[in-house]
């Protein structure tokens, strides 16, 4: 089971994504790309798309609810690392949850995160593709 963002986009999709000038790459090298953004106000520039009707980033290759990726990722700006998914860290995001519901799609729940749980083989389905090591044996062994 993948990233549960990777099956969503709709955070990029709802919000307006505004930050300051210096985040992009003609201020700072490795920054957002200046190509895909417009001038919100003197100091702040915000995504393509994003600030428009319907709102939807210019960076987001996704069919909203189905698969989702930023096409800029690791370039991505500070506001766009900021947004946690719901449960992602143990606790509800109000603003992943608007997202989702203003796309039809049901919030995140604990249970979308176990696919990062350590390995859970004691149903006899492991979850690893069978490369586990074998089990340790029952007695210690002597140093």
């Amino acid at each position: 089971m993948p990233h549960p963002c990777l099956s969503c986009g709709a955070c990029c999709a709802q919000y307006r994504v505004a930050f300051h000038w210096m985040e992009s790459d003609e201020a700072s090298e490795g920054g957002v790309p200046q190509a895909l953004t417009q001038q919100l106000d003197p100091h702040r520039l915000c995504m393509q798309g994003t600030y428009s009707d319907p709102i939807r980033c210019v960076a987001l290759d996704a069919r909203i609810g189905e698969y989702s990726r930023c096409t800029i990722h690791p370039n991505r700006p500070s506001v766009c690392r900021e947004v946690d998914a719901s449960w992602e860290y143990g606790q509800a995001s109000p603003q992943c949850d608007r997202a989702r519901a203003a796309h039809g799609l049901a919030p995140l729940t604990l249970a979308d995160w176990r696919w990062r749980d350590g390995a859970d083989n004691n149903d006899n389905h492991p979850d690893d593709s069978g490369n586990s090591p074998s089990s340790p044996p029952d007695t210690p062994v002597a140093a």
